[in-house]
């Protein structure tokens, strides 16, 4: 069986998902034996010009040179694979999309940035799939290595990979989890959110964050709901749906819609 070749790209975010692929330890030498890495600045490997079978790309699309670079990375690739919350749907940079909620972006740089006039940036943060047209989408914050190489090996054999929409929900109950919504009014996202994380934070009774953005068909409007009725105001809403995915289609409507001067 021959190897895929394979390049993985940073755009705008902290490289947290290539850890996915780093932090393996001899699992990554099992990788190795099945794809081979031709870019991969994290791991050591400096060629971003290559062509090859798959392009992971991390990050989101913040300034004009990400904007360059996912282009070129789309005419080289046969398959592109965008990897974690900033690539596909934002990432935490794309709270500055919502300026008119949280004030205005120069704020907003004044506060990061000593000085921000040096900062060139695009007016909003965008998942890689408003730029080009992306393959697959391997959602989390951060990826993890399971979800990477079971997506490797769906290739390899020549299957379609399948796309993770289940939600938490699910895996809470086939765990035995005892929910937090429910028994702690703790303002959990499991129910709108995609599985992927082994219910990890209710597993030790915490609220879900939705690290793994929303999953199929989400009822966000019936959570916000049941969220105000645990006691949480408006703006409680807003946050926790604006914390991680806020770019998102299904959780944009529900900050625009709980925003404290929007019209119900």
């Amino acid at each position: 069986m021959s190897k895929l070749t394979v390049a993985i790209h940073k755009l705008t975010s902290c490289s947290g998902c290539q850890l996915a692929f780093l932090n393996q330890g001899e699992g990554l030498l099992s990788l190795l034996e099945r794809a081979e890495i031709l870019h991969f600045i994290e791991g050591g490997i400096y060629n971003p010009e290559c062509p090859v079978d798959i392009a992971f790309v991390e990050g989101s699309i913040s300034t004009p040179h990400d904007l360059e670079r996912v282009k070129a990375i789309r005419s080289r690739s046969k398959l592109v694979v965008t990897i974690g919350a900033c690539a596909t749907s934002g990432g935490v940079q794309a709270l500055r999309n919502f300026s008119q909620l949280y004030g205005k972006a120069s704020s907003m740089k004044l506060q990061v940035y000593a000085r921000p006039d040096f900062i060139e940036t695009l007016d909003n943060s965008e998942p890689v799939a408003s730029a080009i047209n992306v393959d697959y989408e391997l959602w989390g914050c951060p990826v993890s290595a399971a979800q990477v190489n079971r997506f490797l090996v769906q290739l390899l054999l020549g299957t379609k990979a399948k796309a993770e929409k289940e939600k938490l929900c699910m895996q809470c109950k086939r765990q035995q989890i005892v929910c937090v919504l429910v028994t702690k009014q703790a303002p959990c996202l499991g129910p709108t959110t995609r599985t992927g994380c082994g219910a990890m934070c209710p597993a030790y009774g915490k609220a879900c964050y939705s690290c793994y953005g929303p999953s199929e068909q989400p009822n966000c409007r019936s959570l916000a709901n049941r969220l105000k009725g645990i006691g949480l105001v408006d703006w409680e809403v807003v946050n926790r749906f604006a914390q991680i995915h806020c770019h998102s289609p299904e959780y944009r409507k529900e900050i625009e819609y709980w925003a404290p001067d929007s019209k119900k």
